[in-house]
């Protein structure tokens, strides 16, 4: 009985991060189609998937190894690098999209990525001409 128990448990810690993800993806892909102003904050997010928070980021951490906001911030870096190489808006107007101030959007992006938005897109452009 005990094994069936783990087992439901792992089961339900796999099921509430396929959606998790489901949903930032479905919720990054809002804002940037300016159906949505804002992004959620975490405790949103855990309620439109019908759990608390803290249920949340503990399964998060124990089936990802990291906190959900992590994955969230990436989610956001990879939509804005798709943003800066598959489209000739300005970095400016990314950030906004993005809901970011520029000089913010700028921070963050090279926080996760070790470079600015205007390198990362600069190199881009370097090595898709080669």
């Amino acid at each position: 009985m005990r094994d069936n128990t783990l087992s439901n448990s792992l089961n339900r810690g796999q099921e509430i991060t396929t959606a998790y993800f489901d949903l930032l993806d479905k919720h990054i892909e809002e804002v940037v189609q300016g159906e949505t102003t804002d992004f959620m904050e975490l405790n949103q997010i855990a309620s439109a998937l019908f759990i608390s928070h803290s249920h949340l980021s503990d399964t998060i951490q124990q089936t990802m190894g990291h906190h959900p906001c992590h994955f969230y911030d990436l989610k956001i870096i990879d939509k804005a690098k798709s943003l800066l190489t598959d489209t000739k808006s300005s970095i400016a107007e990314i950030a906004r999209t993005l809901t970011y101030d520029p000089s913010n959007f700028s921070k963050f992006f090279k926080k996760f990525t070790g470079q600015t938005a205007g390198e990362f897109r600069k190199q881009y452009k370097k090595s898709a001409s080669l």
